[in-house]
């Protein structure tokens, strides 16, 4: 098994000076595109289906969430959509009822006469089109991934829907309606239908057929034509909300055996479905959308080097102390409620966690918490797969957490794989207790009600652990073992005095309100700088004081009169 590589020192965090004027922006694909030309535009974009919806919908501030790659586009579908919604007459039903024009008599008697003049004028506008204008704004540097919706920027407009475009990971979102946009990329049909014939060859083989979200529209007709061609057992789900499903967010029969059949992919899937799928089909092809394809055959889809990777990490991290929760979203519905289970997850192991919130993921950021052993990502089932030999410290999905926290005699996995929280719900809303060191949880807790184990007893019973790695023993895994209460013999010990009174954790450890903080800890006795102020500690009270720079930025003096440096 090879190792990842992995830094054993923490990247530098600055720019070097020799590229401050660099654009540290990656080139993508989508930038080098042509121009569309207007009936492109439209279509692509789907201008007139987009600007119905939102007259449907009644919305009056719509956020236009685009990725880094369609922002050129972007000043072109706002006017395109603009002058649609003005041409676009209001739906009869609401004309009739009045709907549409609730915010207009606000400040209106409803008995004048005058009242009623502009209920009449506003009915025959909404019967020819709207004078109203509906606010557009484009967002651009969302918070986390492109493939999420950014309801946090679109509350700061105020926004009462968000229009995504291009590919999405289809999460659900927890705040505001989306009308999702996939921006129809083209196929060459007859192609991927050769290449199909050349990978399947038998007509009776079992095949699910799928395709990126930007490709999905090709689907129905990929499927005629290989019907017309004598393929019969072709299975083809429509596109879903629900990431945890069979396939994620696809719709599948429950009657279908999944593991029967091979699955044809059109264009290259991310990292994180091709993990989720390998094990749950029987083969996996991949037909690549790049320019330049020559190959006559789809691409056989290998995870096995993918997988024994992650498993490494697992096995780096069985005995980490201290795990860092990592948000990487706040757009998905439960995103909250598998915090707290994987706070419960990693405290009822006898680890700390802390967590962050730090918008989109880099190394240089992260890397500012040294005390920090792994991060644990909690994101959509796409952005939780990070892998990156940048990172100081790995990082991992909720579901490779379970993995990570369970003994390593009692650890087994068969490969298979998922990005979704619902692992996480599972684990810690199941009845069987986590293992701790090769024993259940609530052994412990019996014995230590039935007084046979004492602090001392159950560290010396506790047997050592080894870094699988590099088999070395590792004495402090669990910080938080030792931070338990102590039950005392005596029955006359009064509640003010254990309030009062607070034993120290045993080897001295900071403890903060009664409860040992190994991050504390580490501030005291390994990081060398504790914040602003705490470099004077170290300064002689002898030194005397000296007159500083002063001036702007593009030229400092020193001293009344000084030269300019």
């Amino acid at each position: 098994m090879t190792d990842p590589i992995q830094l054993t020192v923490a990247p530098v965090l600055s720019t070097p000076e020799t590229h401050i004027f660099e654009d540290p922006t990656p080139i993508t694909t989508a930038q080098n595109t042509p121009r569309l030309t207007d009936d492109e535009l439209w279509d692509v974009y789907e201008i007139s289906r987009t600007a119905r919806e939102v007259r449907d919908g009644g919305y009056k501030r719509v956020a236009l969430q685009f990725p880094d790659g369609m922002l050129k586009d972007a000043p072109r579908v706002f006017e395109a959509l603009e002058e649609k919604l003005k041409r676009l007459p209001i739906p009869a039903e609401k004309v009739e009822n009045g709907e549409d024009l609730e915010t207009s008599f606000n400040d209106l008697s409803t008995t004048s006469t005058k009242t009623e003049q502009f209920r009449e004028n506003r009915i025959e506008q909404g019967k020819q089109g709207t004078t109203e204008r509906i606010r557009l704004y484009i967002l651009a540097d969302t918070s986390y991934g492109s493939c999420c919706v950014d309801e946090i920027a679109a509350e700061h407009v105020d926004a009462d829907v968000v229009v995504h475009y291009g590919r999405s990971c289809l999460s659900p979102t927890a705040r505001l309606p989306v009308i999702y946009v996939f921006t129809t990329h083209p196929l060459d049909i007859s192609d991927v239908v050769q290449v199909f014939e050349s990978t399947f060859p038998s007509k009776e083989e079992k095949v699910v057929l799928m395709a990126d979200i930007t490709y999905n529209t090709h689907i129905p007709t990929l499927q005629n034509h290989l019907l017309a061609a004598g393929y019969m057992n072709l299975v083809t789900p429509p596109i879903i909300h629900d990431p945890s499903s069979q396939i994620p967010n696809r719709a599948l029969e429950a009657s279908i055996e999944l593991k029967e059949y091979s699955l044809f992919h059109v264009s290259d899937p991310p990292q994180a479905l091709l993990l989720t799928l390998s094990s749950r089909v029987k083969e996996m092809f991949i037909y690549p959308s790049t320019s330049g394809t020559t190959s006559s055959k789809a691409i056989q889809a290998n995870t096995a080097m993918t997988l024994r990777r992650r498993y490494a990490l697992l096995t780096r991290l069985s005995t980490c102390p201290i795990f860092g929760i990592l948000i990487n979203t706040i757009s998905v519905t439960n995103y909250l409620s598998t915090i707290t289970s994987i706070r419960s997850l990693i405290s009822s192991s006898g680890k700390k966690s802390y967590t962050f919130v730090v918008g989109k993921v880099n190394s240089a950021k992260i890397a500012n918490f040294s005390e920090i052993g792994g991060w644990v990502v909690v994101g959509c089932w796409e952005s939780s797969l990070i892998e990156s030999s940048e990172f100081y410290r790995p990082i991992i999905t909720p579901f490779e957490l379970g993995l990570c926290l369970i003994g390593d005699e009692k650890r087994i996995w068969d490969g298979r794989w998922r990005g979704d929280f619902g692992s996480v719900e599972e684990m810690v809303g199941s009845s069987a207790p986590i293992a701790i060191n090769g024993e259940a949880q609530e052994d412990v807790e019996k014995e230590e009600k039935d007084g046979d184990v004492g602090e001392d007893s159950e560290e010396e019973s506790t047997p050592p652990e080894f870094d699988l790695r590099t088999g070395r023993y590792v004495s402090h895994s669990r910080p938080m073992r030792s931070s338990a209460p102590q039950h005392s013999d005596s029955s006359e010990q009064s509640t003010t005095a254990s309030q009062v009174l607070t034993r120290r954790a045993k080897g001295d450890l900071v403890t903060v309100n009664g409860t040992v903080s190994p991050g504390a800890e580490f501030l005291r006795n390994q990081r060398t700088w504790q914040g602003l102020g705490s470099d004077f500690a170290e300064t002689e009270a002898s030194q005397g004081m000296e007159e500083g720079r002063s001036g702007v930025a593009r030229g400092y003096r020193v001293g009344e009169g000084g030269e300019r440096t």
